[in-house]
């Protein structure tokens, strides 16, 4: 009896093992998590016209902002990964005559379906669909009536990028391009002249969520990185471009972002957490 539950148990620890065999009896190396985390500074370019609606409401407020990006990769087969990809940033803006300052902050989560093409050892194309949730604010610190605009969407995203290694000699540099751009979806829009205390305060809530789609709103989120060894760490660098525009409600937003990132990776097998660091014993959804 006791013999047949160590066989048991020894087959359930096989079955169960990340490493599957294949039809060939070969084990398969398993499934990687991909995770980065980078931090970086850059150029806000901020307007509302909900906040001043007097002014030209393509009138810019110009700062610097902070945005901190966590992202995860994973195969879910040979032609199927998934991403997703949490952003949070907060800017400090001043307008042209810089005599007034905004704060704003957006927080912002993706997921993403990439089916995968693979036309060179090297070179890994991605296309696929996504959902995208976002909110955030602007508070004018000078303004007496309306002080303070929010900003919240779902949409759904079509995504694209490549991801390429190149050897120097003993050293991989992976490089990836990627652009996030929504086409349908629906985000929370006030009409002018409508206050926070009738739409919060009394309740009506009449068309202050619409539709948005390219008649409406645009927008675009595009990634350039370079991930490469030093030292027994991966870094990843690189640059990342918001564009955002809204003209709903006779309400015109723009908020366009240039931030230059660095941050580290980590490779691990999800269900046990352990760092790897031989790619050869696993399946990256990056590299």
């Amino acid at each position: 009896m006791k013999k047949r539950l160590i066989l048991l148990a020894g087959l359930c620890w096989l079955t169960g093992s990340p490493a599957a065999q294949n039809n060939d009896g070969d084990v398969s190396p398993p499934f990687s998590v991909n995770e980065g985390t980078m931090i970086g500074l850059g150029g806000y370019h901020i307007g509302n016209s909900y906040l001043s609606p007097s002014t030209d409401p393509t009138t810019s407020y110009t700062g610097t902002g902070l945005r901190v990006i966590n992202e995860r990769m994973k195969l879910l087969n040979p032609h199927l990964s998934s991403q997703q990809i949490l952003h949070v940033d907060f800017s400090l803006t001043r307008n042209p005559a810089i005599t007034i300052s905004a704060i704003s902050g957006i927080i912002d989560y993706t997921y993403t379906f990439h089916f995968r093409y693979y036309p060179s050892e090297r070179l890994k194309l991605l296309a696929g669909p996504s959902l995208r949730g976002m909110f955030g604010f602007i508070y004018n610190t000078q303004a007496a009536n309306n002080p303070t605009a929010l900003n919240a969407d779902i949409d759904l995203n079509l995504s694209v990028g490549a991801l390429y290694t190149l050897w120097l000699r003993n050293w991989p540099l992976t490089f990836r391009c990627q652009a996030d751009a929504p086409f349908a979806g629906v985000l929370f829009a006030p009409d002018f002249g409508q206050s926070y205390y009738e739409i919060f305060g009394l309740g009506n809530m009449t068309d202050v969520v619409r539709f948005g789609s390219l008649h409406n709103k645009q927008a675009l989120r595009s990634y350039l990185t370079v991930d490469l060894p030093v030292a027994g760490f991966t870094v990843r660098t690189g640059y990342v471009n918001n564009l955002y525009y809204t003209d709903i409600n006779n309400i015109k937003t723009h908020h366009v972002s240039h931030s230059f990132m660095i941050g580290l990776v980590k490779e691990f097998v999800s269900f046990s957490g352990k760092r790897l660091k031989k790619r050869h014993l696993y399946q990256s959804a990056y590299y």
